[in-house]
């Protein structure tokens, strides 16, 4: 039987109006969101933009369902 998988998704920005992250940076960025347990969807940088849209997603857990419908209760 095929499990039905859940996800929890989050898109992130990186860089500024003035400055481009370096490679090392989106590295290390991207190293934090993997050990989070995140996958990296898609990476995309707009056309004459400093920034970069980072796509990301995990599997949905009972706890991360628990936060968000009681977020202002400490977990």
């Amino acid at each position: 039987m095929v499990e039905n998988i859940q996800w929890e998704y989050r898109i992130d920005l990186i860089g500024s109006a003035w400055k481009s992250p370096k490679p090392e940076e989106i590295q290390a960025y991207l190293n934090e969101l993997g050990e989070e347990g995140w996958e990296v969807v898609s990476l995309h940088q707009p056309h004459s933009s400093n920034k970069v849209w980072v796509t990301i997603k995990r599997p949905l857990t009972s706890s991360i369902r628990r936060q968000r419908s009681r977020p202002e209760y400490q977990w």
